[in-house]
C-alpha cells in the first residue's frame, strides 16, 4: 500500500511540473505596431508655410515610399494649400514632438493646425489629391472618408 501512494504522489508531482513548465514556456502571440498620425499640429513649427492648408509629410531619406508620398503631395502646392517635408535627419525633433514612429506619414492641416485628414503608409495620388480636395470642400469628393483612419 506505501509503494501505491508514494507512486501516486510522484505521479501528481509530475502533473504540477509539467503544468508549471507548460505555463512558463507559452508564448503570447505577437502584437503588431499600432501607428497614428498626430490629432494636431503647431502651425508655427512651420513658420514659412502660410498658406491656409498645409500638407506635412514626415519622411525619411532612407525610404522609397516617403519619396513618392513626398512627390504626389508637392504636386498640391498652390497658394491655398502648403506642402512641407518632414525628413526625420533634417528634422528629428518635429519627429519625435509629434511621437511619429514610422514614415511615410502625411497629414492635412488647417490654418489653425487641427489635422482634417491622414494616412499612415503608402497611398495612391487620387486618395491624398481627394482628401485635400474634401477637407478644403466638403462634399467635393465621391469618397469622403479617405484620409479619416481604416
Amino acid at each position: 500500500m506505501t509503494q501505491i501512494l508514494i507512486a501516486a504522489a510522484v505521479f501528481i508531482a509530475a502533473l504540477a511540473v509539467g503544468t508549471v513548465l507548460r505555463h512558463r514556456r507559452a508564448v503570447d502571440a505577437p502584437t503588431q505596431p499600432i501607428f497614428s498620425a498626430p490629432a494636431q499640429i503647431d502651425r508655427a513649427d512651420f513658420a514659412d508655410v502660410t498658406t491656409p492648408w498645409l500638407v506635412a509629410v514626415f519622411s525619411s531619406a532612407s525610404c522609397a515610399t516617403c519619396a513618392d508620398v513626398v512627390a504626389k503631395a508637392k504636386v498640391l502646392s498652390c497658394a491655398e494649400v502648403g506642402v512641407v517635408d518632414i525628413e526625420y535627419s533634417a528634422a528629428a525633433t518635429l519627429h519625435r514632438k509629434y511621437h511619429v514612429d514610422a514614415v511615410p506619414i502625411a497629414v492635412v492641416a488647417d490654418q489653425a493646425g487641427v489635422v482634417r485628414a491622414s494616412f499612415v503608409g503608402p497611398m495612391t495620388a487620387t486618395d491624398l489629391w481627394a482628401a485635400v480636395a474634401e477637407v478644403r470642400h466638403p462634399g467635393s469628393s465621391p469618397e469622403p472618408h479617405l484620409g479619416h483612419g481604416p
